[in-house]
């Protein structure tokens, strides 16, 4: 909404007229039209009389967006200047240079950098040699030292076929380099991986549910069968949604025509509608496990339910997000438009895996404990037990890694991130991802490289000590407590060179799957974790295992 400095009151004064002019008799309208005015009113004497001056756009930008924060958190106005934004989250197009940039802190400044998070393979960004890592410093002549990432990404978007240059900075290069990109108009893959495990499984790694998803995971399916896949898994981890009708198309692919995918139901009987398969499928009978993560949330949920509900394949990971919401967009005056939530939406058993609280959530984003009495139960089509209220549940749970103090650290701090670059830049070529891994005199290097570095941290028990220790003077129990304290502390205080040793594990697995990017970028990176990762290997036992497979979806 583009309101002016001088704000021209008499748009709001005349839409709050028509309104009395034309309001319902009944209470409702006349509550609201009340209430407009009022807010018209109180605007008009704040931006007259307020001490200080005001930015009316910014103000009127609060309030609406304060307003909408009582209803859902995916009801949302979006202003005109990030319409395009809006548009690229549902077409997965744009035009620009094809790459994902992100903020780093500099280890020694401490400034923030934008920085090159990762390159799309094929488009105009990887044609032109830029790598992960590489420091944005200006775009054109725009010395971008003071901007955030969005504002980078703002300026690297534009028409395509235009040009433009990119200075960088790189990790062992002296100077900074110059690139001339042309812009082309980017689509976003909603499969950004597809390959085979083993001989005979595959994988589809579907990150989003923008136009064309079950074109993408068709095809996709399509080629690892002509590759001898005999079993699939979809990995819907971390996947946002997206489109309903997405949604619907890759529920298809392995449920039969005619069956029911998704029901919405509303305020609006217009909205009240029952969706099917309305294409015959491409495999119903091909062993299916699908993977989720607690950030699986919307369309993502629909094809994990239904997949459950018709007992089709098997659902493994940790417990979905819980957003059984459907939401429409809705024009507005100036170019401006609201997301609204317009009805909830039901999956083949009758569940809404909407959570019960959607405003109160683990740290994690996930959906928090929920007790049974505020569930139902329903039943799959093979007379299995789900409940709604609280997302999709695996039926088979995978705990979620839960990394050591000193590897949050690494990874918060960029230092893995930098050391891959810095890898790269000392080795120019790297096996195959599925041949390479991390030697110990690689990981000593690394371990090397860190000296003198500021990776410092705390432990959870390191915390717990510190605040017994507060606990106890406040108390006055401390002069009793004290010699036990400092001995405890002494017992559990951590030593950094040690926890290098000690979990070179899990820190070794997370530098190859980054060194491994450097080289082969997304694909890359996803075949890396293919023998480490506890999602993947459990499918992979499941597989393995056709007696409990077919046990679990008959329980």
């Amino acid at each position: 909404m583009s309101i002016r400095k001088k704000v021209p009151l008499w748009i709001i004064g005349a839409f709050v007229a028509l309104t009395f002019a034309f309001k319902d008799p009944d209470e409702k309208y006349f509550e609201i039209a009340k209430n407009l005015e009022i807010f018209a009113s109180l605007f008009k004497e704040i931006n007259m009389f307020y001490v200080d001056e005001i930015n009316p756009q910014e103000l009127i930008q609060h309030g609406i967006e304060s307003m909408l924060s009582n209803l859902d958190p995916y009801t949302n106005y979006i202003p005109e200047e990030q319409i395009e934004d809006y548009r690229v989250m549902t077409t997965g197009q744009y035009g620009g240079i094809g790459a994902n940039i992100g903020t780093r802190t500099d280890p020694v400044t401490k400034k923030e950098k934008v920085v090159i998070m990762m390159p799309m393979e094929g488009f105009p960004a990887h044609k032109a040699g830029l790598l992960i890592g590489d420091e944005i410093i200006r775009i054109d002549d725009i010395n971008i030292e003071n901007k955030d990432s969005e504002e980078v990404s703002q300026l690297l978007k534009g028409q395509a076929g235009t040009t433009i240059k990119l200075t960088v900075r790189r990790v062992g290069v002296e100077k900074p380099l110059e690139f001339v990109i042309k812009r082309e108009k980017i689509t976003i893959s909603n499969v950004p991986y597809y390959g085979l495990v083993t001989p005979e499984v595959g994988l589809i790694q579907l990150s989003d549910f923008t136009q064309n998803a079950g074109k993408e995971v068709r095809d996709a399916l399509n080629k690892l069968k002509e590759q001898g896949a005999k079993n699939i898994i979809l990995d819907l981890r971390g996947n946002p949604g997206g489109l309903l009708s997405e949604a619907i198309n890759v529920s298809n692919i392995f449920i039969p025509k005619g069956k029911e995918v998704v029901s919405t139901k509303g305020k609006v009987k217009e909205w009240n509608k029952t969706y099917l398969a309305l294409n015959n499928p491409d495999d119903t009978e091909i062993p299916l496990i699908v993977l989720t993560s607690s950030t699986s949330a919307s369309a993502a949920e629909i094809v994990s339910g239904v997949i459950q509900d018709y007992d089709r394949g098997i659902i493994v990971g940790q417990n979905s997000f819980g957003k059984g919401l459907v939401q429409a967009t809705r024009s507005l005056s100036h170019n401006s438009k609201l997301k609204v939530t317009v009805a909830k939406y039901y999956i083949p058993s009758g569940r809404c895996i909407q959570a019960i609280d959607y405003s109160h959530r683990n740290p994690d984003g996930s959906v928090g404990k929920i007790p049974d009495s505020l569930r139902r139960a329903f039943k799959t089509a093979g007379g299995r037990i789900v409940f709604d209220g609280g997302g999709v549940k695996p039926d088979v749970e995978v705990e979620k890694p839960n990394y050591a103090p000193i590897t949050k650290s690494l990874l918060n701090k960029g230092f893995i991130f930098d050391y891959a670059s810095y890898y790269r830049q000392k080795h120019p070529n790297l096996p195959a991802p599925r041949n390479f891994k991390l030697s110990d005199a690689v990981y000593a290097d690394f371990v090397k490289w860190l000296s003198g570095k500021d990776y410092d941290y705390t432990t959870q028990v390191e915390k717990t000590i510190d605040e017994l220790t507060q606990t106890a003077k406040a108390e006055k129990y401390y002069d009793d407590i004290k010699a036990q304290l400092e001995d405890l502390r002494r017992k559990v205080s951590h030593n950094k060179e040690q926890d290098l040793v000690k979990f070179k594990r899990e820190i070794a697995e997370l530098l190859e799957k980054e060194i491994i990017s450097r080289y082969y970028l997304e694909k890359g990176s996803m075949e890396a974790t293919f023998d480490d990762d506890p999602d993947i290997q459990t499918a992979l036992a499941l597989f393995k295992d056709p007696d409990r497979f077919r046990k679990i979806l008959s329980k």
